[in-house]
């Protein structure tokens, strides 16, 4: 890739590296800032969005909110349905609701950034999971059965909120699957077109950060240490999504997910070792700082040893992806494909699915 020549001489691609305006509060306990940042907001009438699993967490948050919760919505769903976006905003024009706070994985923040998209209210953001949502201006939304997704930096929260004891109780199940979801923001953004050194060395340290924490963590999932490490290096592959562009394996990630409403994290867990083995041949510099991070001479074999792991589902199949579907999902990526190191065809990634599936 050049933008010409100077002396007959390729130069290098110029390329763009932007900052999200975002304030961060991190550590132990830090839930308990929520109502002092709603308050350096000048909010007054909260609409609290929490996951039913952080249903707990979030009663301790709106406690501490007091008079300024107006109103609270517990049922967000995965993919960020327009309908149920449409049932939040309902809630918020009874309430007359002036900012969003979001407490879960990234249902809850996706419909947080949805709801502040249709009002430009202020977001403050409690994730419990790895999903990284929280940090990147990226909102993908479902309605039937197609998932789009669009980026604008009024789409981030403005404060997030890292508290690891909102993790310790996360079951093995998610914990693996979801770490392997943030995993996949830093890996993609390692074959990303528009990297930069910056995005380059937080992919890095982020995926080393992951597969260092996370066995740690699958083998004592309430020890609080690693489980902060591996908080932070979500946190870090969270701004490699928002900072570079995504290609293959997000976008067969949105494509399957939108058309068979499948779990986010384990789509993400049984794809990401598929995707590293179809792209890192044509990735080499990818290819080189994964082996680096594993210290193996085949870093898809280590993530796929992750992946495996898992409990739960670990074959499309499993999820109930039909296989005569695989050639369609294969032909819609391939009409329009996301920035990606290798071109996929049809053929080549209904292979792709086949074997996932």
């Amino acid at each position: 890739m050049s933008t010409g020549s100077a002396g007959g001489r390729d130069r290098p691609a110029v390329r763009v590296h932007e900052m999200l305006a975002s304030r961060v509060l991190i550590g132990p306990g830090a839930r308990r800032l929520v109502a002092g940042e709603v308050a350096r907001l000048g909010a007054g009438r909260v609409l609290l969005v929490a996951s039913p699993s952080a249903a707990v967490a979030a009663a301790g948050v709106a406690e501490e909110l007091g008079g300024r919760l107006a109103a609270s919505f517990g049922r967000p769903a995965p993919h960020t349905p327009v309908a149920v976006t449409a049932e939040a905003m309902a809630v918020v024009e009874e309430a007359g609701a002036d900012c969003v706070v979001a407490i879960g994985g990234g249902s809850a923040i996706g419909l947080a950034k949805a709801v502040s998209a249709r009002t430009g209210m202020p977001q403050v953001a409690v994730p419990t999971t790895y999903a990284g949502s929280e940090a990147t201006p990226v909102l993908g939304e479902t309605e039937d059965g197609v998932k789009t997704t669009r980026r604008d930096p009024a789409l981030a929260p403005g404060t997030v909120v890292y508290d690891p004891d909102l993790t310790l109780t996360m079951p093995p199940a998610l914990t693996r699957t979801s770490a392997m979801n943030a995993l996949a923001h830093a890996v993609e953004a390692l074959w990303a077109p528009d990297a930069t050194m910056v995005t380059d060395a937080l992919a890095t340290e982020a995926a080393g950060g992951i597969l260092d924490a996370l066995p740690e963590v699958l083998d004592d999932p309430s020890a609080p240490e690693p489980r902060a490490r591996l908080q932070s290096a979500a946190w870090l592959a969270g701004i490699c999504l928002a900072q570079t562009r995504m290609g293959l394996h997000h976008q067969l990630a949105h494509v399957l997910g939108g058309a068979f409403d499948l779990p986010h994290a384990e789509l993400h867990t049984m794809l990401l070792p598929h995707v590293m083995a179809f792209n890192l041949p044509a990735a080499p510099a990818a290819s080189s700082r994964l082996t680096r991070v594993t210290g193996r001479d085949d870093p898809v074999a280590v993530v796929e040893g992750l992946a495996r792991g898992h409990e739960g589902p670990t074959r499309l199949s499993e999820l109930g992806v039909p296989r005569a579907a695989l050639r369609g999902i294969a032909g819609r990526v391939a009409a329009d494909p996301y920035p990606n190191p290798r071109t996929p065809s049809e053929a080549s990634l209904t292979d792709l699915l086949t074997t996932a599936w």
